[in-house]
Protein backbone atom coordinates (compact mmCIF):
# COMPACT_ATOMS: atom_id res chain seq x y z
CA UNK A 1 0.00 0.00 0.00
CA UNK A 2 2.98 2.34 0.43
CA UNK A 3 3.73 1.98 -3.26
CA UNK A 4 0.19 2.93 -4.19
CA UNK A 5 0.23 5.96 -1.89
CA UNK A 6 3.55 7.11 -3.36
CA UNK A 7 2.24 6.86 -6.96
CA UNK A 8 -0.87 8.80 -6.06
CA UNK A 9 1.07 11.55 -4.30
CA UNK A 10 3.54 11.77 -7.19
CA UNK A 11 0.70 12.11 -9.69
CA UNK A 12 -0.79 14.94 -7.64
CA UNK A 13 2.49 16.82 -7.50
CA UNK A 14 2.97 16.30 -11.25
CA UNK A 15 -0.51 17.66 -12.01
CA UNK A 16 0.10 20.74 -9.88
CA UNK A 17 3.43 21.33 -11.61
CA UNK A 18 1.87 21.05 -15.09
CA UNK A 19 -0.95 23.42 -14.22
CA UNK A 20 1.52 26.03 -12.94
CA UNK A 21 3.51 25.62 -16.17
CA UNK A 22 0.30 26.01 -18.17
CA UNK A 23 -0.40 29.31 -16.45
CA UNK A 24 3.14 30.48 -17.26
CA UNK A 25 2.74 29.48 -20.91
CA UNK A 26 -0.61 31.27 -21.06
CA UNK A 27 0.93 34.46 -19.65
CA UNK A 28 3.73 34.34 -22.27
CA UNK A 29 1.24 33.82 -25.10
CA UNK A 30 -0.91 36.75 -23.88
CA UNK A 31 2.16 38.93 -24.23
CA UNK A 32 2.95 37.76 -27.75
CA UNK A 33 -0.57 37.40 -29.13
CA UNK A 34 -3.77 35.40 -28.94
CA UNK A 35 -3.66 31.68 -29.39
CA UNK A 36 -5.28 30.21 -32.49
CA UNK A 37 -8.90 29.31 -32.13
CA UNK A 38 -10.03 25.71 -31.99
CA UNK A 39 -8.52 22.60 -30.48
CA UNK A 40 -6.36 19.96 -32.18
CA UNK A 41 -9.37 17.62 -32.25
CA UNK A 42 -11.49 20.16 -34.16
CA UNK A 43 -8.63 20.77 -36.61
CA UNK A 44 -8.38 17.03 -37.25
CA UNK A 45 -12.14 16.83 -37.98
CA UNK A 46 -11.94 19.79 -40.41
CA UNK A 47 -9.02 18.18 -42.23
CA UNK A 48 -10.98 14.92 -42.56
CA UNK A 49 -13.99 16.79 -44.04
CA UNK A 50 -11.92 18.96 -46.44
CA UNK A 51 -11.74 18.15 -50.20
CA UNK A 52 -8.92 15.94 -51.42
CA UNK A 53 -7.40 18.71 -53.59
CA UNK A 54 -6.85 20.85 -50.49
CA UNK A 55 -4.69 18.22 -48.79
CA UNK A 56 -1.53 19.42 -50.50
CA UNK A 57 -2.02 23.00 -49.33
CA UNK A 58 -2.73 21.89 -45.76
CA UNK A 59 0.28 19.60 -45.85
CA UNK A 60 2.47 22.48 -46.92
CA UNK A 61 1.19 24.73 -44.15
CA UNK A 62 2.78 24.33 -40.70
CA UNK A 63 0.65 22.88 -37.88
CA UNK A 64 -1.03 25.30 -35.56
CA UNK A 65 0.73 25.38 -32.17
CA UNK A 66 -1.14 23.78 -29.23
CA UNK A 67 -2.51 25.95 -26.52
CA UNK A 68 -1.12 25.77 -22.98
CA UNK A 69 -4.24 24.02 -21.68
CA UNK A 70 -4.04 21.37 -24.43
CA UNK A 71 -0.39 20.67 -23.67
CA UNK A 72 -1.12 20.27 -19.96
CA UNK A 73 -4.11 18.01 -20.72
CA UNK A 74 -2.01 15.79 -23.03
CA UNK A 75 0.77 15.54 -20.45
CA UNK A 76 -1.69 14.42 -17.79
CA UNK A 77 -3.41 11.86 -20.03
CA UNK A 78 -2.78 8.22 -19.01
CA UNK A 79 -0.29 6.39 -21.17
CA UNK A 80 -0.66 2.70 -21.96
CA UNK A 81 2.42 1.75 -19.93
CA UNK A 82 1.51 3.90 -16.91
CA UNK A 83 0.80 2.15 -13.57
CA UNK A 84 -2.81 2.55 -12.52
CA UNK A 85 -4.43 2.26 -9.12
CA UNK A 86 -6.14 -0.98 -10.20
CA UNK A 87 -2.80 -2.55 -11.19
CA UNK A 88 -1.22 -1.57 -7.87
CA UNK A 89 -4.09 -3.04 -5.88
CA UNK A 90 -4.04 -6.21 -7.96
CA UNK A 91 -0.32 -6.71 -7.28
CA UNK A 92 -0.84 -6.18 -3.56
CA UNK A 93 -3.69 -8.70 -3.43
CA UNK A 94 -1.73 -11.29 -5.42
CA UNK A 95 1.21 -10.95 -3.03
CA UNK A 96 -1.09 -11.34 -0.02
CA UNK A 97 -2.66 -14.48 -1.50
CA UNK A 98 0.75 -16.23 -1.67
CA UNK A 99 1.51 -16.15 2.06
CA UNK A 100 2.44 -19.41 3.84
CA UNK A 101 2.89 -20.22 7.51
CA UNK A 102 6.06 -22.31 6.97
CA UNK A 103 9.61 -20.95 6.94
CA UNK A 104 10.40 -18.69 3.96
CA UNK A 105 12.77 -20.04 1.35
CA UNK A 106 16.39 -19.98 2.53
CA UNK A 107 15.54 -19.36 6.20
CA UNK A 108 16.72 -21.61 9.05
CA UNK A 109 15.58 -22.08 12.64
CA UNK A 110 16.84 -24.24 15.49
CA UNK A 111 14.95 -25.38 18.57
CA UNK A 112 16.15 -27.10 21.72
CA UNK A 113 13.67 -29.14 23.76
CA UNK A 114 13.80 -31.27 26.88
CA UNK A 115 11.38 -33.89 28.17
CA UNK A 116 10.73 -36.18 31.10
CA UNK A 117 8.43 -39.19 31.24
CA UNK A 118 7.54 -41.62 33.98
CA UNK A 119 6.22 -45.06 33.17
CA UNK A 120 4.97 -47.42 35.89
CA UNK A 121 3.81 -50.98 35.32
CA UNK A 122 2.57 -53.46 37.92
CA UNK A 123 3.11 -57.11 36.98
CA UNK A 124 1.48 -60.03 38.76
CA UNK A 125 3.51 -63.25 38.99
CA UNK A 126 1.26 -66.14 40.05
CA UNK A 127 1.73 -69.91 40.06
CA UNK A 128 -1.13 -72.35 40.69
CA UNK A 129 -0.32 -75.97 41.51
CA UNK A 130 -2.04 -79.12 40.30
CA UNK A 131 -4.10 -79.24 43.47
CA UNK A 132 -5.49 -75.75 42.77
CA UNK A 133 -3.55 -74.03 45.48
CA UNK A 134 -1.62 -70.85 44.81
CA UNK A 135 2.07 -71.57 45.28
CA UNK A 136 3.40 -68.15 44.32
CA UNK A 137 1.79 -64.72 44.16
CA UNK A 138 4.03 -61.72 43.58
CA UNK A 139 3.38 -58.16 42.44
CA UNK A 140 6.36 -56.66 40.67
CA UNK A 141 6.55 -52.90 40.34
CA UNK A 142 8.48 -51.81 37.28
CA UNK A 143 9.06 -48.07 36.98
CA UNK A 144 11.15 -46.30 34.36
CA UNK A 145 12.29 -42.68 34.32
CA UNK A 146 13.25 -41.23 30.95
CA UNK A 147 14.97 -37.89 30.29
CA UNK A 148 15.41 -36.66 26.75
CA UNK A 149 16.78 -33.68 24.89
CA UNK A 150 16.24 -32.89 21.21
CA UNK A 151 17.98 -30.52 18.83
CA UNK A 152 15.67 -29.74 15.92
CA UNK A 153 16.72 -27.89 12.75
CA UNK A 154 14.27 -26.50 10.17
CA UNK A 155 15.22 -25.19 6.72
CA UNK A 156 12.88 -23.54 4.22
CA UNK A 157 13.45 -25.14 0.80
CA UNK A 158 10.57 -23.20 -0.73
CA UNK A 159 8.09 -20.85 0.86
CA UNK A 160 5.67 -23.77 1.18
CA UNK A 161 8.16 -26.64 1.74
CA UNK A 162 10.22 -27.06 4.94
CA UNK A 163 12.81 -29.71 5.79
CA UNK A 164 13.33 -30.82 9.39
CA UNK A 165 15.82 -33.05 11.13
CA UNK A 166 15.83 -34.03 14.80
CA UNK A 167 18.78 -35.25 16.85
CA UNK A 168 17.71 -36.79 20.19
CA UNK A 169 19.78 -37.79 23.22
CA UNK A 170 18.07 -40.08 25.75
CA UNK A 171 18.83 -40.92 29.38
CA UNK A 172 16.87 -43.76 31.02
CA UNK A 173 16.81 -45.20 34.52
CA UNK A 174 15.04 -48.45 35.37
CA UNK A 175 14.18 -48.77 39.05
CA UNK A 176 13.62 -52.53 39.00
CA UNK A 177 16.91 -53.37 37.26
CA UNK A 178 18.72 -50.44 38.87
CA UNK A 179 20.24 -49.68 35.48
CA UNK A 180 20.78 -46.30 33.81
CA UNK A 181 22.15 -45.34 30.44
CA UNK A 182 22.57 -42.25 28.27
CA UNK A 183 22.81 -42.70 24.51
CA UNK A 184 21.85 -41.30 21.14
CA UNK A 185 18.21 -41.82 20.18
CA UNK A 186 16.61 -42.39 16.79
CA UNK A 187 17.46 -39.58 14.35
CA UNK A 188 14.49 -38.56 12.20
CA UNK A 189 13.87 -36.50 9.06
CA UNK A 190 10.66 -34.95 7.82
CA UNK A 191 9.16 -32.71 5.15
CA UNK A 192 6.19 -30.36 5.56
CA UNK A 193 4.35 -29.04 2.53
CA UNK A 194 1.51 -26.54 2.21
CA UNK A 195 -0.37 -27.02 -1.08
CA UNK A 196 -2.45 -23.87 -0.66
CA UNK A 197 -1.55 -20.37 0.59
CA UNK A 198 -2.95 -19.20 3.90
CA UNK A 199 -6.18 -17.23 3.51
CA UNK A 200 -8.09 -15.36 6.16
CA UNK A 201 -11.01 -17.43 7.43
CA UNK A 202 -9.99 -20.54 5.45
CA UNK A 203 -8.63 -23.87 6.65
CA UNK A 204 -4.83 -24.09 6.72
CA UNK A 205 -3.68 -27.51 5.43
CA UNK A 206 -0.19 -28.99 5.76
CA UNK A 207 0.97 -32.37 4.43
CA UNK A 208 3.92 -34.10 6.06
CA UNK A 209 6.16 -37.12 5.51
CA UNK A 210 8.73 -38.54 7.92
CA UNK A 211 11.54 -41.08 8.14
CA UNK A 212 12.69 -42.43 11.49
CA UNK A 213 15.99 -44.29 11.65
CA UNK A 214 17.24 -46.91 14.12
CA UNK A 215 20.36 -45.12 15.38
CA UNK A 216 19.46 -45.67 19.03
CA UNK A 217 20.15 -48.80 21.06
CA UNK A 218 17.59 -51.39 19.99
CA UNK A 219 15.49 -53.12 22.66
CA UNK A 220 15.90 -56.33 20.61
CA UNK A 221 19.71 -56.30 20.70
CA UNK A 222 20.59 -55.26 24.26
CA UNK A 223 21.03 -57.46 27.31
CA UNK A 224 17.59 -57.14 28.88
CA UNK A 225 18.95 -57.83 32.37
CA UNK A 226 21.69 -55.20 32.50
CA UNK A 227 20.87 -52.61 29.81
CA UNK A 228 18.08 -50.28 28.73
CA UNK A 229 17.31 -49.17 25.20
CA UNK A 230 17.40 -45.66 23.76
CA UNK A 231 15.55 -46.36 20.50
CA UNK A 232 12.73 -48.44 19.09
CA UNK A 233 14.94 -50.83 17.12
CA UNK A 234 13.51 -50.51 13.59
CA UNK A 235 13.08 -48.07 10.71
CA UNK A 236 9.71 -46.50 9.92
CA UNK A 237 8.17 -44.12 7.41
CA UNK A 238 5.04 -42.11 7.94
CA UNK A 239 2.80 -39.50 6.44
CA UNK A 240 -0.29 -37.55 7.20
CA UNK A 241 -2.09 -34.24 7.16
CA UNK A 242 -2.51 -31.52 9.76
CA UNK A 243 -5.12 -28.76 9.65
CA UNK A 244 -5.77 -25.59 11.58
CA UNK A 245 -8.37 -22.84 11.51
CA UNK A 246 -8.54 -19.51 13.28
CA UNK A 247 -11.86 -18.98 15.08
CA UNK A 248 -11.16 -15.73 16.85
CA UNK A 249 -9.93 -15.70 19.58
CA UNK A 250 -8.81 -19.37 19.44
CA UNK A 251 -7.01 -21.59 16.92
CA UNK A 252 -8.39 -25.09 16.32
CA UNK A 253 -6.01 -27.75 15.05
CA UNK A 254 -5.93 -31.47 14.34
CA UNK A 255 -3.88 -34.11 12.54
CA UNK A 256 -4.18 -37.62 11.16
CA UNK A 257 -1.23 -39.86 10.32
CA UNK A 258 -0.17 -43.39 9.44
CA UNK A 259 3.22 -45.01 10.12
CA UNK A 260 4.61 -48.12 8.47
CA UNK A 261 7.24 -50.00 10.46
CA UNK A 262 9.87 -52.20 8.81
CA UNK A 263 10.71 -55.59 10.30
CA UNK A 264 13.78 -56.03 12.50
CA UNK A 265 15.82 -58.96 11.20
CA UNK A 266 19.15 -60.71 11.87
CA UNK A 267 18.63 -60.58 15.63
CA UNK A 268 20.39 -62.76 18.19
CA UNK A 269 18.89 -61.77 21.51
CA UNK A 270 18.63 -64.36 24.25
CA UNK A 271 15.12 -64.65 25.65
CA UNK A 272 15.30 -67.38 28.27
CA UNK A 273 16.13 -70.67 26.53
CA UNK A 274 15.31 -69.28 23.10
CA UNK A 275 16.94 -66.75 20.79
CA UNK A 276 14.96 -63.96 19.19
CA UNK A 277 15.75 -63.77 15.47
CA UNK A 278 13.10 -61.54 13.93
CA UNK A 279 10.44 -59.03 14.95
CA UNK A 280 7.55 -58.31 12.58
CA UNK A 281 6.57 -54.91 13.89
CA UNK A 282 3.05 -53.63 13.44
CA UNK A 283 2.03 -50.38 11.82
CA UNK A 284 0.34 -47.57 13.73
CA UNK A 285 -2.46 -45.08 13.16
CA UNK A 286 -2.56 -41.81 15.08
CA UNK A 287 -4.63 -38.67 15.38
CA UNK A 288 -4.68 -35.56 17.52
CA UNK A 289 -6.87 -32.53 18.10
CA UNK A 290 -6.79 -29.44 20.26
CA UNK A 291 -6.98 -25.70 20.50
CA UNK A 292 -4.75 -22.74 21.40
CA UNK A 293 -5.84 -19.51 23.05
CA UNK A 294 -3.87 -16.30 23.40
CA UNK A 295 -4.37 -14.63 26.78
CA UNK A 296 -2.19 -11.68 25.81
CA UNK A 297 0.70 -10.78 23.57
CA UNK A 298 3.11 -12.51 25.97
CA UNK A 299 1.11 -15.54 27.18
CA UNK A 300 -0.80 -18.27 25.31
CA UNK A 301 -2.35 -21.57 26.40
CA UNK A 302 -3.11 -24.75 24.46
CA UNK A 303 -4.63 -28.15 25.14
CA UNK A 304 -4.56 -31.27 22.98
CA UNK A 305 -5.51 -34.93 22.92
CA UNK A 306 -3.33 -37.52 21.16
CA UNK A 307 -4.11 -41.15 20.50
CA UNK A 308 -2.30 -43.87 18.58
CA UNK A 309 -3.33 -47.41 17.76
CA UNK A 310 -0.55 -49.96 17.25
CA UNK A 311 -1.27 -53.17 15.39
CA UNK A 312 -0.02 -56.53 16.71
CA UNK A 313 3.67 -57.48 16.60
CA UNK A 314 5.04 -60.99 16.01
CA UNK A 315 8.26 -62.30 17.61
CA UNK A 316 9.98 -65.19 15.80
CA UNK A 317 12.49 -67.41 17.64
CA UNK A 318 15.22 -69.79 16.53
CA UNK A 319 13.27 -72.92 17.45
CA UNK A 320 10.51 -72.10 14.96
CA UNK A 321 8.07 -70.81 17.57
CA UNK A 322 6.60 -67.35 17.64
CA UNK A 323 4.78 -65.08 20.06
CA UNK A 324 2.16 -62.51 19.15
CA UNK A 325 1.60 -59.33 21.11
CA UNK A 326 -1.86 -57.82 21.21
CA UNK A 327 -2.88 -54.50 19.73
CA UNK A 328 -2.15 -51.55 21.98
CA UNK A 329 -3.62 -48.08 22.36
CA UNK A 330 -1.85 -45.04 23.74
CA UNK A 331 -3.80 -41.92 24.74
CA UNK A 332 -2.29 -38.76 26.18
CA UNK A 333 -3.74 -35.39 27.21
CA UNK A 334 -1.35 -32.44 26.96
CA UNK A 335 -1.53 -28.85 28.12
CA UNK A 336 1.10 -26.23 27.37
CA UNK A 337 1.81 -22.59 28.02
CA UNK A 338 3.79 -20.28 25.76
CA UNK A 339 5.73 -17.33 27.18
CA UNK A 340 7.06 -14.66 24.84
CA UNK A 341 10.35 -13.42 26.28
CA UNK A 342 11.36 -11.46 23.17
CA UNK A 343 9.89 -10.45 19.84
CA UNK A 344 11.38 -13.57 18.22
CA UNK A 345 11.53 -15.96 21.19
CA UNK A 346 8.71 -18.04 22.71
CA UNK A 347 9.36 -20.60 25.46
CA UNK A 348 6.86 -23.46 25.68
CA UNK A 349 6.24 -25.46 28.86
CA UNK A 350 4.04 -28.57 28.63
CA UNK A 351 2.45 -31.11 30.97
CA UNK A 352 0.69 -34.32 30.03
CA UNK A 353 -0.62 -37.55 31.50
CA UNK A 354 -1.54 -40.90 30.04
CA UNK A 355 -5.03 -42.37 29.94
CA UNK A 356 -4.22 -45.99 29.07
CA UNK A 357 -1.87 -48.67 30.42
CA UNK A 358 0.35 -48.41 27.37
CA UNK A 359 0.87 -44.66 27.89
CA UNK A 360 3.38 -42.88 30.13
CA UNK A 361 1.89 -41.85 33.44
CA UNK A 362 3.49 -38.39 33.49
CA UNK A 363 4.94 -36.21 30.73
CA UNK A 364 6.83 -32.94 31.20
CA UNK A 365 8.57 -30.87 28.56
CA UNK A 366 9.86 -27.50 27.45
CA UNK A 367 11.20 -26.01 24.22
CA UNK A 368 12.89 -22.77 23.23
CA UNK A 369 14.37 -21.42 19.99
CA UNK A 370 18.10 -20.95 19.51
CA UNK A 371 19.46 -17.84 17.82
CA UNK A 372 21.48 -18.97 14.79
CA UNK A 373 21.63 -15.63 12.95
CA UNK A 374 25.35 -16.00 12.35
CA UNK A 375 24.89 -19.46 10.79
CA UNK A 376 22.26 -18.40 8.23
CA UNK A 377 23.33 -18.24 4.58
CA UNK A 378 24.38 -14.74 3.63
CA UNK A 379 24.59 -13.57 7.26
Amino acid sequence: MKMYGGCKAGAGWLALLMLLSAQTWAAEEDATGPAPEGTPEQAAEEQADAPADADAEQAAEPEAPQSAADRAREALQQKEADVTQEKNLEEVFQAAEKQYSLLPSGEMSMTFSGSYSYFRDDRIDINIGDDGNINRFLIQNDAQHSFGSDLSLDYGIWNNLTFNTRLPVVYKYDTQKDVSQAALGDVSFSLRYQPFPVKVGAMNTTLYASLSTATGDSPYEINTNTEVSSGKGYYSVGGGVSMSKVVDPVVLFGSLGYTHAFDATDLKQARGSRVLEEVETGDSLSFSMGFAYSLSYEVSLSASYQQSYNFDTRFNFNDGTSALSEDSTSSVVNTSMGLRTASNRIINISFGYGLTEDSPDVLLGFSLPIDITGLKPGA
